[in-house]
C-alpha cells in the first residue's frame, strides 16, 4: 500500500505543478530534527532572531514536529521551482530603480503552494483514510531540515535549501499525515569547499559556513525588521528595496536551474524592479493596490518606502530630492528618519539647513531628531 500511496502522491504533485515530491518520516528524520532543534535553541539564545518574535512563539513546537502534532507519522515535502528568467546578479539594474527579490516579483507563493498542497493532501486522504494537515511557511515547522531529510536537497552554507536539479530556487510546502509511508533517502551536502555564497554577502551576515546572523542580512533588514536600519548597513543595501538574492544567485548549482514553469511566479510590471520615484510616491492605499497579491504587500508601505529612501540616498540621483523632501513630513517617523538620511546624500548644505529649520518646530520623534543631529554634525 505504501508504494501505491507514494505513486499517487507523485502523480498528484506533478499534476498540481510541483517540481519535487519527497517523503520522510519522524524516525528517518530524527537526526536532522534533533540537530535543527539544537541550532534553533542556540540561534534564539544568541538573539539572532531580531524582530522575528514569531520564532519565539511555540519554540518547542518549532524544534520538534511531534510536539506540533503528536499523531503525525510521515511528512511529504513538496517543492515548487520559482527560478527567475534572468540571473539576479548578472542583470544590470539602474541605481534609480528598486531591486525586488526574485521570489516576490510574482504572485504570493503562499497562495499557490497551499492550493497545490491541498490537492495532493486530499488525494492522499481519500486513498488512505489517514489524517492530513498542510503547511506553507506559516506554522512552527522547520521545512528545510525536513526537506533535506526527505532528499529534496541539502541546506547549503547560506542555510537555504539547494537542489542538484533546480539550484537555489525552491518554494517548500509540507503535508504531515498519520499515514505510514516509506521514507525516501536523505540528500547529502554537496557544497564542498565552495564559499561563494558567504563571500557574496554585501553586509557580511555570515560568520561562518551554515551560520547566518539575520540582523545583518539585507533580506531581514528590508522585510522583517520593523525599526530603523542601522547606519552601517545603509550603503551596502544599495538599491535593494525588498530582499536580496546575492547568496542564492552565486551558487554554482544554479547551472542546473530552470525558469519557473508557473507563469504566476514571473515578474509583474508593478514588481519588476520599478523606478524608485514610483515607490517614493506611494501612500498606503496606492501601495496596497500596487502590490496586492504579492509578498511585498505583507511588509507594509512604511517599511518599503523606508527602504526606497535608502536606495534613493545611495542612487546619487538629485532629481529624486523633491520627493525625498516631501517625505520629511510623512506621518511615519520611520519614513521621516530615512528621508533625513537620503536628503543628506542628495542635497546641498543650504537646502539641508533650510529643511531642518522648517521642520524643527514640530518634530517630536526621537529617532528622527537623532537623524537630523547626525546630519547636521556631518555637514
Amino acid at each position: 500500500m505504501t508504494a501505491e500511496l507514494k505513486a499517487l502522491i507523485a502523480k498528484e504533485a506533478a499534476a498540481a505543478g510541483f517540481d519535487v515530491a519527497r517523503v520522510t518520516t519522524l524516525d528517518a528524520a530524527a537526526t536532522e530534527i534533533a540537530q535543527a532543534g539544537e541550532r534553533l535553541d542556540t540561534f534564539i539564545a544568541d538573539g539572532r532572531h531580531g524582530d522575528m518574535d514569531w520564532m519565539l512563539t511555540h519554540q518547542d513546537r518549532r524544534r520538534d514536529p511531534r510536539v506540533l502534532w503528536p499523531q503525525m507519522r510521515s511528512i511529504v515535502m513538496l517543492g515548487l521551482n520559482y527560478g527567475p528568467a534572468e540571473d539576479p546578479i548578472a542583470t544590470k539594474v539602474s541605481k534609480q530603480r528598486a531591486v525586488i527579490s526574485a521570489y516576490a516579483r510574482g504572485r504570493d507563493y503562499h497562495d499557490l503552494v497551499k492550493a497545490g498542497l491541498k490537492r495532493v493532501a486530499r488525494a492522499l486522504q481519500q486513498a488512505s483514510g489517514a489524517e492530513v494537515k498542510v503547511f506553507v511557511d506559516t506554522a512552527p515547522l522547520m521545512e528545510k531540515p525536513l526537506a533535506a531529510a526527505a532528499g529534496a536537497g541539502w541546506q547549503g552554507k547560506h542555510t537555504n535549501l539547494v537542489s542538484r536539479q533546480l539550484g537555489s530556487w525552491l518554494f517548500l510546502g509540507a503535508i504531515v499525515t498519520t499515514a505510514d509511508l516509506e521514507a525516501d533517502a536523505a540528500e547529502t551536502d554537496h557544497c564542498g569547499s565552495c564559499t561563494r555564497c558567504l563571500d557574496a554577502c554585501p553586509t557580511k551576515a555570515f560568520d561562518g559556513p551554515y551560520r547566518l546572523d539575520p540582523r545583518r542580512c539585507i533580506a531581514y533588514l528590508t522585510i522583517e525588521h520593523k525599526g530603523h536600519i542601522a547606519d552601517e548597513f545603509r550603503e551596502a543595501i544599495g538599491n535593494r528595496v525588498f530582499g536580496c538574492d546575492d547568496c542564492l544567485a552565486v551558487c554554482p548549482w544554479n547551472k542546473f536551474a530552470a525558469t519557473a514553469r508557473e507563469l504566476r511566479f514571473r515578474a509583474r510590471a508593478e514588481t519588476d524592479n520599478p523606478p524608485l520615484a514610483e515607490i517614493l510616491a506611494l501612500d498606503d492605499a496606492a501601495f496596497r493596490m500596487r502590490f496586492a497579491g504579492t509578498p511585498v504587500k505583507r511588509t507594509g508601505r512604511d517599511r518599503v518606502v523606508r527602504n526606497a529612501l535608502i536606495a534613493a540616498g545611495n542612487s546619487g540621483d538629485v532629481s529624486l530630492s523633491p520627493q525625498v523632501e516631501k517625505l520629511l513630513d510623512d506621518a511615519s517617523p520611520l519614513v521621516r528618519a530615512m528621508a533625513v538620511w537620503a536628503l543628506g546624500r542628495l542635497s546641498s548644505r543650504e537646502k539641508i539647513a533650510a529643511q531642518a529649520l522648517a521642520l524643527a518646530r514640530h518634530e517630536t520623534d526621537r529617532s528622527v531628531i537623532d537623524e537630523w543631529t547626525k546630519l547636521e554634525r556631518s555637514t
